[in-house]
């Protein structure tokens, strides 16, 4: 698909950009809802899929990078970090990340989010997150991910 405009997507370039990182955005004809589908479309382990996941953390919203390869044990990380862990709503996604569910970026957000990387990425050259949009996604590296974010390394399951 030829390279479309979207607000969510140039914030995500022009944040990337300010690192110094310059990747080419891959846009997909449909939204890849699922970590496997992203995967089997790049060619990719799924564990190497990046899912941005937005939660609550004592009511504070927070991003967790995962990999695609298992879930987040919100009942293991509350605890671990400190608190309490909940579902965000769309709303407080939108209004946190300035992006869509699905489509939310490791950057780009408003307003500096409360980042966690998972530590399982690390295992993985190459890691792909969402570029702003449900249809996007971008190469990077945990250590670049680390980086952008201000992320603190993390398990996110026992």
């Amino acid at each position: 698909m030829a390279n479309p405009q979207h607000p969510s997507v140039s914030h995500v370039i022009a944040d990337l950009q300010r690192h110094g990182l310059h990747p080419e955005v891959t846009w997909f004809d449909d939204a890849t809802t699922t970590a496997a589908a992203a995967a089997e479309a790049l060619g990719i382990y799924v564990g190497q899929i990046a899912n941005s996941l937005v939660f609550t953390l004592d009511e504070e919203p927070i991003l967790v990078l995962t990999s695609g390869a298992h879930r987040v044990d919100t009942d293991w990380l509350g605890p671990h970090l400190g608190g309490t862990i909940g579902r965000a709503s769309k709303d407080v996604v939108k209004a946190a990340t300035g992006q869509v569910i699905g489509g939310v970026a490791p950057v780009g957000h408003p307003h500096p989010v409360r980042t966690f990387v998972d530590t399982a990425l690390r295992g993985y050259s190459e890691v792909w997150a969402a570029a702003g949009h449900p249809k996007t996604v971008f190469p990077t590296t945990y250590e670049q991910m680390l980086t952008i974010t201000a992320g603190t390394p993390t398990a996110v399951r026992p």
